[in-house]
């Protein structure tokens, strides 16, 4: 499956996935504390018999039996070096107990370690973790990816990258979500959405941590702002613990009346997780006949998210700050940390910004003789993990926009992309893969042009590159540039003709600023 057949599928139906396997494994003799991914492959009949019951029941999908089958996991059973074999075999019997009935999803889950700063893992560590996965489970032959049941962003992303520098298959993420509605690490379901869809994933969702009831409530709140389609895969209600064995509270039939409000808040992917069986299955598939999926409306948003925090720039928030101090040419006090590897100047001047209600915070590093993709780097995973508000990454060199933006926990806005060359063929695609926003700034390679009518040429001339990559205008911003304060007013009027074209005409966001020497302290901006 091609992700243009997926989307192609979804629009006119929906996707019944399976229900849980660890509990359904355990009924059929699994013992506890053994990795199950080598049980299943000595019991093959076990998993076979599991995921035929599935399909039988309304199952077009089922989920390789892989949740631990990453090296970390399997290295707790000395197995960490069977990654690609066990999960080419695991695949290959999801496959033989479904053969062309049903479509095998390749299951890649967390991997029970944190990344740096929060943990010993580095994000790149992680990233080759799921290569790993994702080669012994394409030699298996799975049809699709499914990255289920994350509580942090950022391991999110990295399996998210892995699928998608692997291979060109559809890849939906699956993120669980605490009684407040917080993953564990603090991101909220509309953050998770924006941050992921941007990234590329296919479908986005949520499983696992609560019952079908709050899934509701998640799912509700994602739709408005989802491009892709919705997955939901729920608990069988809440666990409670019963002589020592934990057990779900909720019935088939109770777990089946949620089905037709889970389509009606926009689900188009429906199964179960923890405490369900096949029997759970067949309860959606009585329950979905007859309803007709809610297929995203949202063709862009215009939104840049942290970990923690979504940023939305509409009509409803009409003015954002950009705080742009981080920035060594201005900042004096700033060079000599940053050539020294310190960032208590960094946090200084971040958190003066926010406290003083910046939206954004702008990142430039470029600082002559010194490394600027290690340095933005640094820079922004300090920021980015210690300050909820989004980042706007200002780099001209393509590596150091790779670095800030493949280890960037949201979706980070980009300044700037222009009509210069350089900029359209060796930015652009960089700010494409990894579905950052970007600042438009109608300049080219004879530089800015003082009339509006030749402004708005290279405003249309860059989007017109960036829709071939998928941009719409919701996706952009337009900057206005304006010549420092003197007695002649024409500049001023030409940026304000601009900005004015921006809203009544071209139809996007606009951003202006006011600073010192050529360079902006602050941006005011945004105007839908």
């Amino acid at each position: 499956m091609n992700r243009e057949s997926f989307k192609e599928y979804i629009q006119k139906g929906f996707f019944i996935l399976d229900g849980a396997t660890g509990t359904e494994l355990q009924k059929r003799g699994m013992p506890g504390g053994i990795c199950p991914e080598q049980w299943v492959i000595d019991n093959p009949w076990a998993i076979i018999d599991l995921q035929k019951k599935y399909v039988e029941s309304g199952s077009n999908v089922v989920y390789t039996c892989t949740f631990g089958g990453n090296r970390v996991k399997l290295e707790g059973f000395g197995l960490g070096d069977k990654v690609i074999e066990l999960n080419k075999k695991l695949a290959r019997l999801s496959r033989e107990a479904v053969g062309e009935s049903a479509l095998v999803a390749g299951d890649l889950a967390p991997t029970g370690d944190f990344i740096e700063p929060f943990g010993d893992l580095s994000f790149e560590e992680v990233v080759d973790i799921y290569k790993e996965q994702v080669a012994g489970l394409l030699e298996g032959g799975v049809d699709f990816f499914v990255i289920e049941t994350m509580m942090d962003i950022q391991e999110a992303r990295a399996a998210l990258i892995a699928v998608r520098e692997s291979c060109d298959l559809p890849v939906c993420v699956s993120m669980t979500f605490d009684e407040n509605g917080k993953t564990l690490t603090g991101t909220d379901p509309v953050t998770a959405l924006i941050t992921l869809q941007s990234l590329g994933a296919d479908a986005v969702g949520c499983n696992c941590s609560t019952g079908p009831k709050d899934m509701l409530k998640i799912i509700s709140q994602m739709k408005p702002y989802a491009k892709v389609p919705l997955m939901a895969k729920p608990n069988a209600g809440l666990p409670k613990l019963v002589n020592g064995r934990t057990v779900f509270d909720m019935g088939t039939e109770e777990f089946g009346m949620f089905v037709a409000p889970l389509v009606s808040a926009g689900a188009n992917m429906i199964g179960g997780c923890c405490g369900t069986s096949p029997e759970y299955i067949e309860q959606i598939r009585k329950n979905i006949e007859g309803l007709a999926p809610v297929s995203p409306k949202v063709k862009a948003i215009s939104a840049l998210t942290s970990s923690r925090k979504t940023v939305l720039i509409n009509s409803e928030n009409k003015f954002l700050v950009i705080g742009e101090r981080i920035n060594p040419e201005t900042e004096k006090n700033l060079q000599d940390e940053l050539r020294e590897g310190e960032t208590y100047e960094v946090q200084r001047l971040a958190a003066e910004q926010v406290q003083k209600g910046a939206d954004i915070l702008n990142i430039n590093v470029k600082l002559p003789g010194t490394d600027e993709a290690k340095l933005m780097k640094t820079v922004v995973e300090f920021v980015g993990s210690r300050f909820n508000t989004p980042l706007c990454i200002d780099t001209v060199s393509p590596e150091a926009l790779e670095a800030a933006l493949r280890i960037y926990p949201g979706r980070a806005l980009v300044n700037s992309i222009s009509a210069e060359k350089e900029k359209i063929e060796k930015l652009l695609p960089v700010v494409t893969k990894y579905g950052a926003m970007f600042i438009l700034r109608p300049l080219d390679n004879k530089g800015v042009p003082e009339e509006t009518c030749r402004r708005s040429a290279i405003i249309e001339s860059v989007y017109n590159e960036a829709k071939k990559y998928g941009y719409e205008k919701d996706d952009i911003i337009v900057d206005s540039p304006v010549e420092e304060e003197s007695s002649n007013q024409e500049p001023a009027e030409e940026m304000l003709k601009l900005l004015k074209q921006c809203k009544a005409t071209f139809g996007c966001a606009s951003v202006i600023g006011k600073g010192k020497s050529g360079r902006w302290n602050c941006r005011l901006t945004f105007e839908m």
